[in-house]
């Protein structure tokens, strides 16, 4: 394995953990509010607490939401979903609050 191969196999093992560690602990977003245009734009967490976007986002960021993860995207961060395919869990599809 030459030098680029194992720095690569390095980075996807740090990767791995840090999903381990951040996503997995946390609170979990278990439902949304959307605008009138169907845009996100408030989040409720499983202890209750509702979180505007930018708050969740901040909150994403520290690795205190489980199972989202927050992406550069038209020149702002965007928060998501895991992508684990799996549609129901997806932050479009959660109830509304």
């Amino acid at each position: 394995m030459d030098r680029f191969e194992e720095a690569f196999q390095q980075y996807q093992n740090q990767e791995k953990s840090n999903l381990q560690d951040t996503n997995q602990a946390g609170e979990q977003i278990i439902a949304v509010r959307k605008n009138d245009e169907g845009d996100l734009i408030a989040f409720k967490t499983d202890s209750g607490r509702e979180l505007d976007y930018i708050e969740a986002l901040t909150e994403a960021k520290a690795g205190h939401l489980a199972h989202v993860d927050v992406f550069h995207k038209y020149g702002r961060d965007i928060l998501r979903s895991e992508p684990d395919g799996i549609k129901e869990n997806n932050l479009d599809s959660l109830p509304e609050f």
